[in-house]
């Protein structure tokens, strides 16, 4: 691609090696839930530092089979800054979303309204870590144990980020998406991690027909053909050709990851003189991997007319999250979930812009995003 052409706002980075894999699997004829899958699950634990990783057909699904297999009916505390699915899958499981408001420079959710947030009636937290940097999870932690509820990580936007030396998702239960403007891809795709032994063996179940074993591992056995369910499951599989291609994938997250981070720098220093922009800040405790690079428009500044000039441009700006979930048309019906100030992110979701964010942009493409942005905050 010319450094002439247009931007867009991600790409994947799928090379030969990705290829060769995919075309060795689907001409192996095994493409459902294969072997591959059972490597890309030990190479994703051991690299999260967890105990058991089990691979999934999207971060949705790795997000419903965990509030599933807690057996959550009541509240749960989610940020409205965020892709709806983050509530679809607490309403879809029969349980209430409560909305609680975010901090302002990270994005995320913000612990104070957590607290604010709770009732008797609360039974999980699950903070989402927005765009590359984790939230502030001691304090999550430390509010969850003293109500005794459980933590989901909603780490879909932050794989290799950590807080504190540990990775998202290692805390508590994480949930990842390698949908392709993620860190790492598999087309579609998910991963749920936990080190509790009963809760792997029961997501297991849960997304393979409720069944206590694999069509992988039934093929060994002496009678393959039997086929017990242990309950009553769903069909969230990863196919083992998407798995094969997230097993090179995670071997290289870690570079693709510093070249997120190399761009993020010099677009920061590039831009920093402009005083109509907040710029993205990283935490001192925390390591960002740039699943978006975000600014925030100063209040009065057009916010659609800013992206629209970038769009003429060739530069592929767009918008996370607008609108926030609680002014969406279907979690409108619910005004009973809207009971805490949303002030932080009603103000966000109207003022933040996506600028392009992946590891093969060029330093000329950085470039034209920089000069793009200069003229487009110009009103040229």
């Amino acid at each position: 691609m010319a450094d002439t052409d247009p931007i867009k706002l991600c790409i994947p980075d799928i090379g030969e090696e990705e290829l060769a894999l995919t075309r060795e699997v689907l001409q192996s004829g095994w493409l459902a839930h294969g072997p591959y899958n059972h490597k890309f699950e030990e190479a994703f634990a051991d690299y999260i530092g967890v105990k058991h990783a089990i691979s999934c057909n999207s971060c949705t699904s790795a997000l419903f089979a965990a509030v599933d297999a807690l057996g959550i009916g009541g509240e749960v505390i989610v940020p409205s800054f965020s892709w709806v699915a983050t509530a679809n899958i607490v309403v879809t499981n029969g349980a209430t979303p409560i909305f609680a408001d975010i901090e302002y420079d990270s994005c995320n959710i913000d612990p104070a309204a957590i607290e604010a947030a709770i009732t008797p009636r609360t039974e999980a937290i699950i903070p989402v870590h927005f765009g590359g940097q984790m939230a502030d999870m001691d304090p999550i932690m430390a509010i969850a144990e003293k109500h005794g509820l459980a933590v989901i990580e909603d780490t879909a936007e932050t794989i290799g980020g950590t807080y504190k030396g540990r990775q998202a998702g290692s805390i508590a239960i994480g949930c990842y998406s390698f949908f392709p403007t993620k860190n790492m891809t598999t087309g579609e795709g998910g991963m749920l991690t936990t080190n509790d032994d009963a809760l792997n063996r029961k997501v297991r179940a849960l997304i393979a027909h409720g069944m206590d074993s694999s069509t992988f591992q039934r093929e060994k056995a002496a009678t393959p053909w039997y086929r017990n369910a242990v309950m009553a499951g769903h069909n969230f599989r990863m196919p083992n050709a998407a798995a094969a291609m997230g097993y090179v994938q995670l071997g290289k997250l870690d570079a693709m990851n510093a070249r997120r981070r190399k761009h993020a720098a010099r677009m920061i220093e590039a831009l920093s003189d402009i005083e109509e922009l907040d710029l993205p800040r990283e935490q001192a405790d925390r390591h960002h991997v740039y699943q978006m690079f975000t600014v925030k428009l100063a209040r009065g500044i057009d916010r659609d007319g800013f992206v629209r000039r970038l769009n003429e441009m060739g530069i592929g700006a767009s918008v996370h999250f607008y609108p926030p979930i609680h002014e969406q048309e279907y979690y409108r019906q619910f005004p009973r979930m809207r009971p805490h100030d949303l002030s932080v992110t009603e103000d966000v979701s109207r003022r933040i812009v996506s600028l392009p964010m992946y590891p093969g942009l060029s330093d000329a493409q950085v470039e034209r995003i920089v000069d793009g942005v200069r003229t487009a905050i110009s009103g040229g």
